[in-house]
């Protein structure tokens, strides 16, 4: 059945106009998505979904797919990622294309890398996961957090006040880049994290959420010292 990535790429970014396409150290953003899935091999096709007539044109000159355009329900600030890949899956069916695993792939995640994919698939394979993420640690133990409100603060956890940050589990969140799934059971939960989720996981320095111009700008500073 084979390995579809899916790179879900709208045109209407608010915070960061133009965000898929713009330059991040020389190429469009979207680009290092794209690259890291063909040069991974793992895929039998690499496809961007988007609204947008730009990202589809750039996309299909840095290799991918846009077999069709997405959907003005799937286009708006409330679609969700889960939506967008169910719309992709379903049409690929509608031809007579069906897929085992597809990894959804975010264009604006430049740190994506070959190897992590490469580790997050055999990770699926091997323990029968649904879905296999990468994480990165929290910088400071979250059983330790304040709630503030005006200019008061109070615990999350009162419990763990006085607990020694070292004596405290290692928590992780979600690092932002990539989704490796086995299709039937997305299919069938909707979801891109379960109960029967797995992680591998990148450091600090590999990776970065892109928000915000700042964001941007500290992601391109990582980016250049990872590649220097």
């Amino acid at each position: 059945m084979g390995n579809i990535a899916i790179i879900p790429a709208r045109g209407g970014s608010k915070r960061i106009p133009r965000k898929n396409v713009k330059d991040f150290c020389g190429e469009p953003i979207i680009a290092y998505s794209i690259k890291a899935a063909l040069k991974s091999g793992l895929f039998d096709e690499v496809m961007v979904s988007t609204d947008d007539s730009e990202i589809a044109s750039v996309s299909r000159q840095l290799g991918a797919s846009v077999p069709f355009l997405r959907s003005a329900a799937n286009s708006n600030d409330f679609a969700t990622t889960a939506a967008v890949l169910t719309e992709v899956l379903t049409q690929y069916q509608t031809i007579k294309k069906s897929y085992q695993y597809g990894c959804c792939i975010y264009p604006t995640a430049p740190f994506t890398s070959v190897q992590k994919l490469k580790e997050a698939y055999a990770l699926l394979n091997a323990n029968g996961f649904d879905t296999v993420l990468p994480v990165q640690r929290f910088s400071f133990p979250i059983q330790r957090a304040f709630y503030k409100e005006q200019d008061q603060i109070s615990w999350v956890e009162p419990q763990h006040a006085l607990t020694r940050s070292q004596d405290l589990p290692q928590t992780y969140h979600d690092a932002g880049q990539f989704y490796f799934f086995h299709v039937s059971s997305f299919l069938k939960s909707q979801k891109l994290i379960t109960s029967n989720s797995g992680a591998v996981e990148i450091s600090e320095l590999e990776g970065q959420d892109i928000d915000n111009e700042t964001d941007w700008k500290l992601a391109e500073l990582k980016f250049r010292l990872m590649n220097s």
